[in-house]
């Protein structure tokens, strides 16, 4: 399928490669005809120019050039990606402490998360940035094992608790929403020792966490998180082990990390609301993550293969009408498993009670993107036998024309979130979508012009959306600081802010990209230069 933007820049080489021939015929003494034909080529450029075919990650506007005044703006983090003090005031050890102790050479640059920017001791300075960018909200994560070391309540950590209440009242004082995200790959390690998300213990152990952080920050914190991104911890941790825990067991224990994942949110849910919400007035969601897919031939049923294997095997058990996995999964990996001898399928199975507790278990859809990709039916099986990959049976691939960040997966295609707000418009009842994750990586240069493309032209599709009819309450920028970016440690950088990882004081300069941000939340309207 050819974008709006591939067939501009189609034109755009094509009318180049007129120019020289023109210009030849001047030299050889052109007649008036030539002379016009070469003004008209040159404006025709000119125009494509101020369209912004020349320009890589560009997306046309449509309708209303304004958010609505009651959108909210912000920036996100992550509890093991800033904070340090990873053993401080008690706090017990995660998975991501144990990974990168043991393992360091799985990190790109032998790094860890043990100091990070030192959010921990120097919360102050990420204060001071949000202010600066006069964001309405503030998307952090809390560390489970800072609050219960062990990850159980018998090992309650009053210091961690005093940690985050201190956060929470900086950042109201300063008329900054709070959104709190419970869990964010950092699973405590005595939780992991018992299985972790493969054991279906976790979900009750999750539900007392969750309580807790109810208790203490629920009168003040009005927008909760469940999980962060379980298909990625699920995926990496339990299928293909590049994660933590580094349990390899593909096409089996990934899928009972998300069947438990599933029930731990929606058991949570249920505990806030008949226990806290009439009380504290607060919302409770979960927030998925996904790419978008294309297809160069136009095939809707196998675009729709792709997001129900990406978004909907989250999504659709918890916002679908009809609740559970998505038929397709069920089929193929029933198929499958038959195929490979077992007596049931390897994609756990909701019992009626439990298909019912999860179905509408949640108040807004949290979304994180970053990319998309064309598919196709594979050409051959992929992955090892049994996994995700070879269950899903499809290739997916770029376009070379898009514009790549420092990651090598994450290209610019603005297109696509428009593509998946409006998915998830159509597929889910317009459910509303907070946006709670999406972000540019380079290597920290401050004069970040292509952070600011990637930040206009995904914000210009979020507008987009919302002007087609999509409920979208928030738009989050990751990230406010650079920070231990997982398994690339500190050789990628996605944040607004640069960190001084050589210094003591970790310190953070803005770039150029924090001051456009600013510009276009101070304006509600995206700037059509930078």
């Amino acid at each position: 399928m050819r974008t709006e933007s591939d067939i501009k820049q189609n034109s755009l080489i094509n009318v180049s490669q007129q120019i020289p021939s023109v210009s030849a015929d001047l030299q050889a003494g052109c007649d008036m005809s030539n002379l016009r034909s070469m003004f008209f080529v040159v404006g025709f450029l000119v125009y494509l120019i101020s369209q912004g075919a020349a320009e890589p990650c560009f997306l046309a506007a449509k309708g209303s050039p304004t958010f609505p005044a009651n959108f909210s703006f912000g920036v996100a983090t992550a509890a093991y990606q800033i904070e340090g003090g990873w053993n401080a005031d008690g706090k017990g050890p995660s998975i991501w402490d144990d990974f990168t102790h043991k393992n360091p050479d799985k990190i790109r640059d032998k790094s860890s998360g043990d100091v990070a920017a030192d959010s921990y001791h120097r919360f102050d300075q990420d204060l001071q940035a949000l202010k600066e960018l006069k964001v309405d909200h503030y998307r952090f994560s809390i560390a489970w094992s800072r609050i219960y070391p062990t990850g159980d309540i018998s090992s309650k950590n009053q210091k961690g608790i005093d940690y985050y209440n201190n956060v929470i009242d900086k950042l109201i004082a300063n008329r900054i929403e709070p959104v709190v995200t419970m869990f964010h790959y950092d699973l405590p390690s005595e939780v992991q020792k018992i299985g972790g998300f493969a054991n279906s213990l976790l979900v009750n152990q999750f539900v007392v966490y969750a309580i807790e952080l109810f208790e203490n920050y629920g009168d003040r914190v009005k927008t909760w998180i469940t999980f962060n991104e379980p298909y990625d911890y699920c995926q990496n941790g339990y299928g293909d082990a590049s994660y933590p825990p580094q349990v390899y067991a593909p096409g089996v224990a990934d899928y009972l990390c998300i069947d438990n994942t599933l029930k731990a949110h929606a058991a949570t849910y249920h505990s806030y609301k008949s226990r806290f919400a009439k009380t504290q007035g607060g919302r409770l969601g979960i927030t998925l993550d996904s790419r978008f897919f294309f297809s160069r031939t136009n095939d809707e049923d196998i675009v729709d293969r792709g997001m129900q294997y990406g978004l909907g095997i989250l999504a659709h058990p918890i916002f679908s009408k009809s609740g559970g996995y998505p038929d397709i999964m069920i089929m193929d990996i029933g198929a499958n498993s038959q195929k490979e001898g077992r007596i049931r399928s390897r994609l756990p199975s909701f019992k009626n009670k439990w298909r019912d507790i999860v179905r509408g278990s949640a108040d807004f859809l949290g979304l994180n993107y970053y990319s998309s990709r064309y598919i196709k039916r594979a050409s051959k099986p992929n992955g090892v036998s049994p996994s995700w990959e070879r269950d899903m049976d499809c290739d997916t691939s770029i376009d070379s024309n898009w514009l790549r960040a420092k990651s090598d997966w994450l290209y610019c295609v603005p297109e696509g979130l428009e593509g998946i707000l409006k998915f998830i418009r159509d597929e889910y009842d317009n459910v509303e979508v907070m946006i709670t994750e999406n972000g540019w990586s380079d290597d920290g240069e401050l004069i970040d012009d292509n952070r600011i493309r990637y930040l206009r032209s995904h914000l210009q599709a979020v507008l987009n959306a919302i002007n087609d009819g999509c409920k979208i309450s928030a738009y989050t920028h990751w990230s406010l600081i650079d920070n231990f970016e997982w398994l690339k440690g500190y050789t990628e950088k996605f944040g607004l802010y640069a960190v001084n990882m050589s210094s003591p004081n970790r310190e953070r300069t803005a770039k150029k990209s924090a001051g456009y941000y600013k510009q276009i939340i101070e304006s509600r309207k995206i700037p059509s230069i930078f």
